[in-house]
């Protein structure tokens, strides 16, 4: 009886946070979601824009979107890819930007690119590796180019 209460307790609770959270639970609590945060806070500390966090679609999703003001190129929209672990492991997170992964971001960001109108503006794919113990922030500017039957001029 107890455990059925404390449930409902519990659901009630989730249904009352929920909207003031302005965000899901998994960016809030998971490991992902706290790289997404250190992530962002990072690339704002060296000037780039962050336009959006967790864009979806039905093709997937893209960590963060941002503007860098200060590439090369002038303003450059970057998509970036954030990868997290908790603990140092053989390799690192951003060895899990495989083919596949590339392929299907790029895909994204040409869907993203054509419903904003901006085919036009330079874009690059960025990789942002982070593990959380101890604290360790690796920024892969340019990761990648577009790849797959997707890139940008197919």
């Amino acid at each position: 009886m107890l455990d059925r209460a404390l449930k409902w307790l519990a659901a009630k609770w989730a249904k009352v946070l929920s909207p003031l959270a302005g965000r899901s639970p998994r960016l809030e609590s998971s490991v992902g979601g706290r790289g997404e945060e250190l992530a962002a806070n990072y690339l704002r500390g060296q000037g780039i824009k962050i336009l959006h966090r967790g864009y979806r679609s039905p093709l997937g999703e893209i960590d963060i979107i941002a503007v860098d003001p200060s590439a090369d190129r002038g303003r450059v929209l970057v998509f970036v890819e954030v990868k997290t672990w908790s603990l140092p492991a053989q390799g690192g997170p951003a060895d899990a930007v495989d083919d596949r992964k590339q392929e299907r971001l790029t895909r994204l960001a040409l869907e993203f690119l054509k419903r904003h109108h901006l085919l036009e503006s330079p874009a690059r794919f960025d990789v942002i590796q982070v593990i959380l113990e101890p604290l360790s922030i690796r920024h892969f500017p340019n990761a990648f180019e577009a790849t797959g039957k997707f890139q940008w001029f197919s």
